[in-house]
């Protein structure tokens, strides 16, 4: 673990001796133990390097004696952004460490600047040159800290791929268990305790995958989301139900899917085609990609929570009646026919009384190159209501300038647009301007106080289930940034 964490840094020789024996003691450190570790090392390699100047005391050089004070109060104010680094760390748990790197950064990079100070303080000379090679373990072990704090993230993902030992492996190529993903599925036990999970490795699946209520508590991963591929082309015109379309599709509770794409190339003519159905409750979709044109993702039911992934589409392209949320990823509109608007998402929400809603939050919903370049004959819009209680809440993104001035387009006459709730908080981008947006009575602006009732765990009416689903791989936003 630790020549993992020490991947990251710049010294990694230093890196790798100061954390083992730091950690000498603990049996099997986990990472938030190493983290906090890489941060205490400092304290001791800085502190010997700041008491040294007091070796230059009996200096007749006014600038050395007004440098080793200098030194003095830069060691407080070093040990002080230390031990809040530290105290921040021991406050919060391992997967919520990423939202909180850029305090912890802040106060390292701040102790970096003020071991700089205490050596530039001094005159060239030789007592310069003697701090500059006390100060260099501590120097270098805070800039080991700064970049295992940054990685912090690529440390979860390793830590939760270390326990992702597949009972099945899927290659293409025959390498695997199995050749394809049904297969696969098909020989899944029908009882099984803990997690069932399958490996895809990187190919092009042409397969139609659809995982009923049976296959519970199941993680597929693959090589990357533009790597293991499931494709397929299934499509409304060709006379199939939009349900049935789905590419790859999941009803089974505890899904979890990571490192995946998911595409349906009947093309934009084909109308309803879905790339990804999700039906499943308490599902976790991580840095997925999910590709087509109208109905790319059927967020069917239940609770859903997807991070870091990539969403295509032209018309309708997130569609359902899920309660789900949207951490992180990347919308990405593309061209529709000539006769048609884009629109970004289709809430299915049927009754006053349903908890149900989307939640797109510091997500970036921006247009492909063709779309943008006809952005001024094509009209593109946030959402319409495809149910009359349609619900969707865009806070903290950045939208396009694409994006018409109106935001929302109705689906039909006035159908639900006195019902409708559409609501927006803290966006940025060229289309985030909210002064001209419809006048329909569900078109909010909210104050942080109405936006946080849209934030994890507030908009799940059970406490938050991601990282018991994703055994804290998951990065999760708890609340604003802001």
């Amino acid at each position: 673990m630790i020549k993992t964490v020490c991947s990251a840094a710049d010294f990694k020789d230093a890196c790798e001796t100061s954390l083992s024996k730091e950690v000498a003691g603990a049996k099997s450190p986990d990472p938030k133990d190493i983290i906090h570790a890489a941060v205490s090392v400092i304290v001791d390699a800085a502190g010997r390097g700041f008491n040294h100047s007091e070796s230059f005391a009996r200096s007749g050089n006014p600038r050395v004696k007004s440098a080793i004070a200098v030194c003095k109060s830069q060691f407080d104010e070093a040990s002080d952004e230390l031990k809040m680094a530290m105290a921040r760390i021991d406050l919060h748990k391992l997967e919520d460490l990423p939202n909180h790197k850029g305090y912890i950064k802040n106060w390292l990079s701040a102790a970096l600047h003020y071991q700089e100070m205490c050596v530039d303080a001094f005159p060239e000379g030789k007592e310069k040159t003697k701090m500059k090679e006390m100060m260099k373990q501590g120097k270098q072990l805070t800039s080991n800290a700064l970049a295992i704090v940054g990685a912090a993230s690529k440390l979860l993902r390793e830590q939760a791929k270390e326990k992702l030992k597949p009972n099945a492996t899927v290659a293409k190529d025959g390498g695997g268990d199995f050749k394809t993903i049904n297969d696969a599925l098909n020989a899944m036990p029908k009882k099984y305790t803990g997690r069932y999970v399958i490996y895809v490795k990187a190919g092009v699946y042409e397969e139609h995958v659809e995982m009923g209520k049976e296959k519970a508590n199941v993680t597929m991963y693959g090589d990357g989301s533009q790597k293991t591929i499931v494709t397929g082309s299934l499509n409304w015109v060709d006379g199939v139900q939009t349900s049935k379309t789905a590419t790859f599709a999941a009803s089974g509770f505890g899904l979890m899917l990571i490192g995946m794409g998911f595409r349906n190339t009947a093309g934009p003519a084909k109308h309803q085609a879905v790339a990804l159905r999700v039906q499943s409750d308490n599902a976790v979709i991580l840095n997925c990609r999910m590709e087509g044109f109208q109905d790319t993702l059927y967020a069917q039911a239940h609770y859903q929570f997807y991070r870091s992934c990539v969403i295509s589409g032209t018309v309708d392209f997130i569609f359902g009646d899920a309660t789900a949320v949207f951490q992180n990823c990347l919308i990405l509109v593309r061209r529709p026919l000539d006769n048609q608007q884009t629109i970004v998402t289709a809430h299915g929400r049927a009754d006053r009384f349903e908890d149900t809603a989307y939640v797109l939050q510091n997500c970036r919903i921006v247009a492909e190159p063709n779309l943008a370049a006809d952005k001024a004959v094509i009209r593109s819009y946030l959402a319409r209501p495809w149910k009359e209680y349609s619900r969707t809440i865009f806070m903290e993104s950045e939208i396009g300038d694409f994006i018409h001035p109106d935001g929302y387009m109705p689906w039909d006459g006035d159908f639900a647009l006195k019902t409708l709730f559409y609501a927006e908080y803290r966006n940025r981008g060229g289309g985030a301007d909210t002064s001209r947006r419809v006048k329909w009575p569900g078109v909010k602006v909210l104050v942080k106080q109405q936006a946080a009732a849209w934030t994890i765990p507030r908009v799940y009416g059970i406490s938050n289930f991601v990282p018991a689903i994703s055994g804290g791989l998951a990065q999760v936003r708890q609340g604003l940034s802001a």
